[in-house]
């Protein structure tokens, strides 16, 4: 199962009174572990950036003067999505300043059956506490000390941390496989599959004796020694 985490850093709040996206952030996983796949853009809103929005990212309109438009990098983003879920925190914010640059840009917008809003099931795992992405990575024990700003860069490999964590997600390395590890390549396909030998332990005669004068001996009415569990006597010859 392949699935995106993704983050956005914007103008404003509403993309209906024209704010705009300047920063697009994303992470792919695959079967719950991250694969090393990355999209980071940073974008020129072609607009003003107030100062409440500054103080919460850190980026100005000077910083992203000259930097692509959404439209210049909206192709890209969109092959990166693929048919992927798409996992973001408050999902619903983030898909529609998406779908309004996409809209803008003449591209489709986003299914909202692929979106997964990471905090919806923070609300749900911990119903009346905190669930911002800084109190979850206090709660489950993901280290953002680092986080001085809303980065989406940042943001978004912490929340893939924190999205993994809720959802039980593996750590790579400790997957079972039948067959060649999942490296990509003409490598990978030339692997040949890990065969183990099974190895049954068989207990001797004198093994089995010293066991079952050990249960006579502790154990009272062992219950592998009743009805319905005990073998039935051989019949007398």
């Amino acid at each position: 199962m392949r699935q995106i985490v993704l983050d956005t850093e914007t103008t404003g709040l509403d993309p209906a009174s024209g704010d705009r996206v300047i920063e697009v952030a994303a992470i792919e996983l695959f079967n719950f572990v991250p694969t090393g796949g990355t999209f980071h853009k940073l974008v020129d809103p072609e607009r003003d950036i107030p100062a409440e929005a500054t103080r919460v990212h850190g980026f100005t309109a000077d910083m992203l003067r000259g930097k692509p438009r959404f439209a210049d990098i909206a192709d890209e983003l969109l092959d990166f999505l693929g048919e992927a879920e798409i996992v973001a925190h408050n999902a619903p914010f983030d898909f529609g300043f998406l779908d309004a640059e996409l809209a803008r840009a003449g591209r489709p917008t986003l299914d909202r059956g692929r979106m997964v809003d990471s905090l919806d099931i923070a609300k749900r795992r911990y119903p009346g506490l905190p669930n911002s992405l800084d109190a979850l990575c206090r709660r489950l024990g993901v280290d953002n000390s680092m986080r001085t700003s809303h980065n989406a860069l940042l943001d978004v490999k912490l929340l893939a941390e924190v999205f993994l964590a809720l959802m039980g997600g593996k750590q790579p390395g400790l997957e079972l496989a039948s067959g060649p590890a999942r490296r990509g390549g003409a490598a990978a396909a030339e692997e040949a599959p890990i065969i183990r030998t099974p190895r049954p332990i068989v207990p001797s005669e004198e093994e089995l004796a010293a066991h079952a004068a050990f249960v006579a001996k502790k154990l009272k009415e062992a219950v592998w020694l009743q009805p319905p569990f005990a073998e039935p006597p051989e019949p007398a010859s």
